[in-house]
């Protein structure tokens, strides 16, 4: 019973986070390291494929607790680290697009000077 209260919180929370980044664009509730190169023309994309990775790592977090409380087996933790992988490959290609972007975009600056 503790594994469905305490998972069904945190995916409650990790969904919140996650809907306010992306529907509220909410960028602050990132860590600022990880959107100081973000252009305001990337900011939408940016926040929408962060918010949607955490989405999908709270849907795990709420899976693991249900599949646990009813089978008592391994299986809810498979489920767990199947999204959590699945959320934090999102946020590592978000990352990587949004690096790529500023990149070119700081080349081009370099080439019109």
């Amino acid at each position: 019973m503790f594994d469905l209260l305490l998972m069904s919180v945190m995916g409650l929370l990790c969904l919140i986070v996650g809907l306010l980044i992306w529907k509220r664009d909410k960028i602050t509730l990132i860590h600022s390291y990880h959107y100081t190169n973000v252009t305001k023309e990337n900011q939408k994309a940016y926040t929408e494929k962060m918010g949607k990775a955490l989405i999908v790592m709270s849907i795990g977090m709420f899976l693991t607790g249900i599949v646990n409380y009813i089978t008592n087996t391994a299986y809810g933790w498979l489920c767990f680290a199947i999204f959590f992988v699945a959320g934090l490959m999102l946020i590592l290609k978000a990352q990587k697009n949004i690096m790529v972007d500023c990149s070119n975009f700081q080349q081009k600056n370099i080439l019109n000077q």
